[in-house]
């Protein structure tokens, strides 16, 4: 039920972001209507014109720096990065090399299906062809990148993540919101704690659990790695659901008591549909910190278990960097939570604003 909501909501998003340029000229052409008919001062559409316009310039200042890293990349020297003097707001040769060389081939495997018929000594096999989209051979790139080993690797982390912090978080948060029970308050006092614990304690702390991991032979361990996020993830999200929980009324689960609602079922149909919003940030922010962390990540893990962060890294060489790959690899690597937090912006504002962090 959740799930669903959240997917006619996003369902919605897309729609309204697909028809956002024909309802802006309807608008617009409604306002000039109005300032003829003299229903509407010029003056105030004056004002309008100049703060969108300066908001538009903040915004394009503000993107400029991925606007100047995919130019590096569709260089395909990447000069721009490190001269000015190379740079253009066009490139003149551009090329998707780079951007090729991170995909690398895209090939749909095939499947066989094998099956005996009853009774007979008769078999048959149905095998599908394998359908090949892109060869990156094709545009001169002879060794691809091993970005898609990373990002099976990142979201062999960034999954689990989820699923055992938004298991801990949500039960955590419902309790220390609506539940009164023994040391509540010094729990509550350790959650806040444990949001600020940072600096020199959690270098202590990282220490401490690699000597653990190593101990007992899961440094290498993607699932370890997940758990560790976990844990960090929990007392801060936990805080921000339990406050997003808080503005949401009692009377509504005190109407569903007395419709004769269990309490399982008090949590499932009124809490968590209402929390959709706080949900959805947490849910961005723990997806994140299993997404984008790098030092826990190059601290523990083999060269073969390295996420898409590390795999950045890696190619970072001592003498030599490749600029155009490195740009295209990086923005490749965003393009998912820019994307992400686009269609969940809504979500991400409602619920810092409704947890008291708004501002």
């Amino acid at each position: 039920m959740l799930l669903g909501a959240i997917a006619r909501k996003l369902g919605d998003d897309i729609k309204t972001f697909a028809t956002m340029p024909a309802r802006t000229v309807r608008k617009w052409s409604y306002t000039v209507q109005a300032v003829r008919r003299g229903e509407l001062p010029a003056s105030e559409v004056l004002k309008v014109i100049l703060s969108t316009i300066a908001a538009t310039v903040v915004v394009l200042a503000l993107l400029f720096p991925i606007y100047w890293i995919l130019m590096a990349a569709l260089s395909g020297s990447g000069s721009s990065l490190y001269t000015s003097e190379s740079f253009s707001l066009l490139p003149s040769n551009p090329t998707v090399k780079p951007f090729i060389w991170v995909i690398g081939d895209l090939i749909v495997p095939s499947y066989s299906i094998s099956a005996a018929i009853p009774f007979t000594d008769l078999a048959f096999v149905f095998q599908t062809p394998g359908i090949e989209i892109l060869d990156a051979s094709d545009y001169g790139v002879d060794r691809p990148s091993e970005f898609k080993r990373f990002l099976w690797n990142s979201l062999m982390v960034a999954i689990p993540t989820v699923l055992i912090a938004m298991s801990l978080i949500i039960p955590a948060a419902y309790a220390l919101s609506r539940r009164k029970f023994l040391f509540r308050r010094k729990i509550l006092f350790l959650y806040v704690l444990m949001t600020q614990v940072g600096g020199g304690l959690g270098v202590a702390l990282l220490i401490g659990m690699y000597a653990l991991y190593v101990q007992f032979g899961i440094n290498d361990s993607k699932l370890a790695l997940a758990v560790y996020y976990a844990a960090t993830a929990v007392p801060f999200n936990t805080w921000l659901l339990k406050t997003y929980m808080d503005g949401i009324p009692v009377s509504y689960e005190e109407a569903a008591v007395v419709d004769g609602a269990p309490p399982w079922r008090v949590v499932t149909e009124v809490i968590i549909p209402m929390s959709t919003a706080g949900l959805a940030t947490v849910f961005i922010f723990v997806f994140l910190t299993g997404w984008t962390e790098f030092v826990v990540a190059q601290t523990l893990l083999g060269t073969e278990n390295y996420t898409l962060p590390v795999g950045l890294y890696a190619m970072v060489d001592e003498y030599s960097i490749p600029w155009a790959r490195f740009s295209a690899f990086a923005l490749t690597f965003a393009s998912p939570i820019m994307l992400a937090y686009l269609f969940a912006q809504r979500y991400i504002e409602g619920g810092l604003s409704f947890s008291g962090m708004e501002g």
